[in-house]
């Protein structure tokens, strides 16, 4: 029998290329993103759409967000006309596998006034480690993809398993996207990759934290493992890959996900500043800690520091 040609996207001239990291309630952040003395209606969305395209929800994978909460962040960022939203799917239907039809219901709910409001990039099925390639666990994602296919869907597996044709094809053939990721490269461990599946292109970047990654040691904050800060060399083959999935993709996500005392910011700029040839606009507070950031910074430090 002939092999099963992989599904083709149609090609475009250029992507829209969003970059920005997953998440923004961390308390290390306070001093580092954002300023310790808050004026008054401080929200942290609406000051990180002042820098980025995007930002992916992480709250969406511990619990359904409230619709209502869900309104606010679109009003949050809603002065930036090119923002759009990734969101994480409840983590009862990724690693417990146990979601039911009043759990879909909720997370429909959650995701509605995003999608309603045209602030729903994608919606991103984070899996663990521990979900390997078998014909089981190939039924139950196939069952997912079929169960949320109204939504552009990604697909992140971390498992090595997974890097063969019949996986991308699988999710090509219902349209859902596949994430590419870096992580600690450890036993079987997926690698780099640059696969487009659907429309929507996706990267995100975990850090490369070896001594933490699967640490099981109770005297090591859970942080650690997202303590990390790319170098530009490190970042260089990324980039190379994000052009690639640019030519493959309508939509290319990258998401920084070493977030701990904002590295995730900062990587984010520089890959906004490598990809799109331009300096970017850097949150005050973070120059100062991260002075790398002058050389691709558009504008000077402002005086006088109010952080």
């Amino acid at each position: 029998m002939a092999q099963k040609e992989k599904p083709k996207i149609q090609a475009t001239s250029h992507a829209n290329l969003r970059i920005g990291p997953a998440g923004w309630s961390y308390p290390d952040w306070n001093g580092y993103v954002y300023p310790r003395k808050k004026p008054k209606g401080f929200h942290e969305a609406t000051y990180l759409a002042e820098f980025f395209d995007t930002i992916e929800i992480n709250t969406s994978f511990y619990a359904p967000l409230k619709p209502e909460i869900a309104k606010q962040w679109v009003e949050r960022v809603s002065l930036n006309k090119n923002f759009l939203f990734t969101a994480k799917l409840w983590q009862r239907f990724t690693h417990d596998q146990a979601g039911t039809a009043e759990d879909e219901k909720l997370v429909r709910a959650a995701f509605e006034p995003l999608r309603e409001a045209g602030k729903l990039g994608a919606v991103l099925l984070q899996f663990p480690f521990s979900f390997y390639r078998t014909r089981e666990t190939t039924a139950y994602l196939l069952k997912l993809l079929k169960r949320f296919s109204d939504f552009p869907l990604v697909v992140e597996v971390r498992h090595a398993t997974w890097n063969v044709p019949e996986a991308f094809e699988l999710l090509a053939e219902h349209n859902a996207g596949f994430c590419n990721i870096d992580q600690p490269l450890i036993g079987r461990s997926m690698g780099a990759t640059q696969e487009a599946t659907s429309p929507v292109g996706y990267v995100r970047l975990h850090g490369r934290r070896y001594d933490t990654w699967f640490s099981d040691d109770e005297n090591i904050p859970s942080h650690e493992r997202y303590n990390y800060l790319y170098s530009t060399e490190e970042l260089k083959p990324w980039t190379d890959r994000v052009k690639k999935l640019e030519k493959a993709a309508r939509e290319v996500y990258v998401i920084a996900n070493n977030h701990y005392e904002g590295k995730a910011v900062v990587n984010a700029l520089e890959l906004i500043a490598a990809l799109k040839g331009e300096k970017v606009k850097v949150p005050e507070p973070l120059r100062e800690h991260y002075p790398g950031l002058e050389k691709i910074a558009s504008e000077g430090p402002k005086e006088p520091k109010l952080f």
